[in-house]
């Protein structure tokens, strides 16, 4: 029998509103997904002018990150023709990114969830993101 630790949906709109927070920051409306350790969706916010295209993006980023394990954009550097990983992204029907804002969400050293952010460019997403985590990890205390 397994013990699975998980985000559940208090923590899914924390990591939202850390990520969102940012996003007003940098004046990108940004579509926001929250997933548990298997990739399944808890949460998700379109910010007012989040890109249609990026709803689904998101939340493929968020996916990608719990249940691969991985961030996003570490799965960018090993897609390219000529290695191994070239082709990932079609990979589980095409839901693997491979592009930057998919980060796993970690409690203890193990992945509990993801987020994956959209709208803006890579490193946008990616910045918020990381302040989505880093706003959970802040509240959790």
């Amino acid at each position: 029998m397994l013990t699975v630790k998980r985000l559940d949906l208090a923590d899914a709109r924390i990591l939202i509103e850390g990520a969102a927070e940012k996003a007003r920051e940098i004046g990108v409306p940004m579509c926001i997904a929250i997933t548990d350790e298997s990739g399944n969706l808890i949460a998700f916010e379109r910010m007012d002018g989040g890109k249609i295209t990026s709803v689904t993006i998101a939340q493929d980023k968020s996916f990608t990150a719990s249940a691969a394990k991985k961030a996003t954009h570490d799965y960018n550097a090993v897609n390219v023709p000529g290695k191994l990983a070239f082709g990932i992204h079609t990979e589980v029907g095409g839901r693997i990114s491979s592009v930057g804002g998919g980060l796993p969400v970690m409690v203890d050293g193990e992945v509990v969830g993801g987020i994956g952010i959209s709208s803006g460019t890579p490193q946008q997403d990616m910045d918020c993101a990381q302040a989505g985590i880093d706003h959970f990890e802040t509240k959790r205390g």
